[in-house]
């Protein structure tokens, strides 16, 4: 039964859908949410979609702007007065700085920016009526946050025991060792500490930042507040882990169990459904931004702690085809595209192979939500690009590169990058069919539940993905920038065109 919490949430969100339904009868507008998890390039590929309305440049795919009938767009202040806006101008800068340009700071907090769109419609029917307007309200969010989502149906006894469990599997053991042995020696039912409590959740949030870094490149990692805590930082809301509780353990008043456990409480009721309501549950459509190119180079591990992730993140989505009453009482994502992020980094025969392993990565998600009658898409982009292609002869063989300037400290082997000297890389193949990498993975899990703890098998090829600095771009006529990229014209069109007509 809900509760009186839950019933005044519904009616909350039920009012804005109706606003928001009223409001669009009289400007049409869409709400697109862009996502995606550690490092996947949401902020840059936010840029660059402005950018590439504002401006134009090589759109092909973008119908509108391809046959002429984008006729202008422009910014506007963003609806929603407590939402800190995206910061356009600023990330745009330092994609053009010559020299300086560098890519700018990832998302860590919720950001949202409004552009304006005008055009000519595509009916001689429309176009004898008036000239089309489309609003574009774009929210930028942390692909982290939507991990949170899934413990609004989990009590703290059940995450705790989840999330111990997880830590004790594959490379989280090692990764976990000082928090486990913290953890060693709480008792859930001791009375509560707040220091305790404190080192618990410096020790937890540790394990979960060293579980990030590329080297594992791990991905299911709630609470997602713990790695980017904002002005939360050191707040109660945050300063929780879980406990090793026994199956069907009670919190015992003034417990450390009963603590963590309140707090957890306090997490998912201010700061997680809050997110959802206020947010989350108010988009139409939805870009799903994913790294796997670092997936491949941690290894299977990291695979297959993506597609869990990928796959909660979807069942955090309301997807579907939209209709008035869901409008109001249930707003649906009708259009949801999943891309493989720094297609720039491999050469573009194999674009194709990386958009078939983030289709398989994606296949439950994708498998769902096409089932609840959204359109689904999966593509291999570059927002930006900051490489061009070349071949290099090694033992008498041509062989596919990708030509760049790598950043600074980037490390091949011995090998370290000074950010200054352009250089040619053979990144390596990748698989034809995508399933013998998931071969490798299923058999990673298997051992690991069979206990026998394998060495991790090398996965086929010889992957070196390096992090390339943004390219040298020049103001073309009137002082705009036209970004070089890899298909931001085919996401535009799938994600808006059908409103552009």
């Amino acid at each position: 039964m809900a509760g009186i919490g839950d019933l005044f949430d519904d009616a909350r969100l039920i009012a804005a859908n109706i606003a928001d339904y009223a409001s669009d009868i009289v400007e049409p507008t869409l709400r697109l949410g862009v996502t995606g998890l550690a490092r996947s390039g949401k902020t840059v590929f936010i840029t660059a979609l402005v950018n590439a309305l504002l401006s134009g440049g090589r759109l092909p795919l973008f119908e509108p702007y391809a046959s002429g009938r984008l006729a202008r767009a422009h910014l506007e202040p963003q609806p929603d007065d407590a939402v800190p806006r995206f910061a356009y101008e600023e990330h745009l800068a330092a994609l053009t700085s010559g020299n300086d340009r560098h890519w700018p700071e990832s998302t860590r907090r919720i950001a949202e920016l409004r552009i304006v769109i005008r055009y000519e419609s595509a009916s001689l029917f429309g176009r004898t009526l008036s000239g089309g307007q489309l609003t574009l309200d774009i929210v930028d969010y942390p692909g982290e946050w939507l991990l949170d989502l899934p413990l609004l149906g989990l009590d703290y006894a059940e995450w705790s025991a989840r999330t111990v469990a997880m830590s004790r599997e594959g490379p989280r053991a090692e990764l976990a060792a000082p928090w486990h042995a913290l953890l060693a020696g709480l008792d859930a039912a001791a009375p509560a500490i707040e220091s305790d409590a404190r080192e618990a959740a410096a020790r937890f949030t540790a394990y979960l930042a060293a579980a990030r870094d590329e080297r594992h490149a791990l991905s299911a990692l709630p609470p997602g507040r713990f790695m980017m805590p904002g002005d939360l930082e050191g707040s109660p809301a945050l300063t929780f882990a879980p406990l090793d509780i026994q199956p069907g353990q009670r919190a015992v008043s003034g417990s450390l169990h009963a603590m963590m456990a309140r707090r957890y409480d306090a997490y998912r009721e201010k700061i997680v459904k809050p997110f959802f309501r206020d947010h989350f549950a108010r988009l139409d459509r939805q870009i799903v931004l994913v790294d796997a190119l670092q997936a491949l180079n941690a290894g299977p591990a990291a695979i297959a702690d993506l597609e869990t992730a990928l796959a909660e993140i979807l069942v955090a989505f309301r997807p579907g085809a939209n209709s008035l009453l869901s409008r109001i009482f249930a707003r649906r994502i009708d259009r949801i595209l999943f891309a493989a992020t720094k297609a720039d980094h491999v050469a573009s025969a194999d674009h194709d192979r990386l958009q078939a392993i983030l289709r398989r990565l994606t296949s439950r998600a994708i498998e769902r939500a096409e089932f609840a009658g959204a359109e689904v898409e999966a593509a291999a982009l570059a927002a930006v690009r900051a490489t061009r292609e070349g071949t290099v002869v090694k033992d008498n063989e041509s062989l596919p590169c990708v030509i760049g300037i790598p950043e600074q400290g980037q490390r091949l082997g011995r090998k370290a990058f000074n950010g200054e000297k352009e250089i040619a890389i053979f990144p390596g193949d990748l698989p034809e069919n995508p399933e013998s990498l998931f071969q490798q993975v299923e058999s990673l899990s298997e051992a690991v539940e069979s206990n026998s703890h394998p060495a991790e098998p090398d996965i086929d090829g010889d992957y070196r993905y390096v992090r390339f600095r943004p390219p040298l771009v020049t103001p073309a006529q009137g002082g705009v920038y036209h970004l070089p990229h890899i298909r931001l014209d085919r996401a535009l069109q799938f994600l808006i065109g059908d409103r552009l007509r």
